[in-house]
């Protein structure tokens, strides 16, 4: 029997076992994530019982947890099954344009945040990105979007205490 012929079976049975794939993805995050709550400084005298790490190491046992359980069920012989209401026409090419106007209205953020601070780099993101997706609204898309900047920018700053830049607009909100 050639090596083409052994090989072929094993390929076979890693085909109709992808979802073992995303298991090893799963389980490599998992280790990720309580590798880097071990690192975490936390003294017991400063913090008390419950510490910083905790959250991290739920989180990332639940990740080996799902892990091991989706990989038993794969095993096992279980498949996931499509969506029977997805309405996807899984022939129809990508559509390049519109990943290229999100990808621009996100680096046009990412170049306007320092500028012009956030409240005016996110009106840029937000109408962008309904433009991108077709929306051609000019009279309520750039309200909304600035609606939703200017939204997003005080429950970060006042509600959750993130410094975000406000640009010309820091005395304003």
């Amino acid at each position: 029997m050639s090596e083409q012929t052994k090989a072929r079976p094993a390929l076979v049975w890693l085909k109709e076992r992808s979802e073992l794939g995303i298991c090893l993805l799963l389980l490599a995050l998992g280790v990720l994530v309580v590798a880097d709550a071990i690192r975490i400084p936390a003294n017991f005298t400063q913090r008390g019982p419950v510490g910083p790490e905790l959250v991290p190491y739920l989180v990332g046992g639940g990740l080996i947890l799902v892990a091991a359980l989706l990989a038993r069920d794969v095993l096992r012989g279980g498949r996931g099954e499509a969506e029977a209401g997805e309405d996807v026409d899984l022939d129809a090419p990508a559509d390049w344009r519109v990943v290229a106007q999100l990808a621009a209205a996100f680096l046009a953020n990412v170049v306007l945040i320092n500028l012009v601070g956030f409240p005016l780099s996110g009106m840029v993101l937000f109408w962008g990105a309904a433009y991108a997706l077709g929306s051609r609204n000019f009279v309520r898309d750039p309200l909304v979007a600035a609606g939703l900047s200017i939204l997003t920018y005080l429950v970060f700053n006042t509600l959750l205490g993130v410094s975000l830049p406000g640009g010309p607009l820091t005395g304003v909100l």
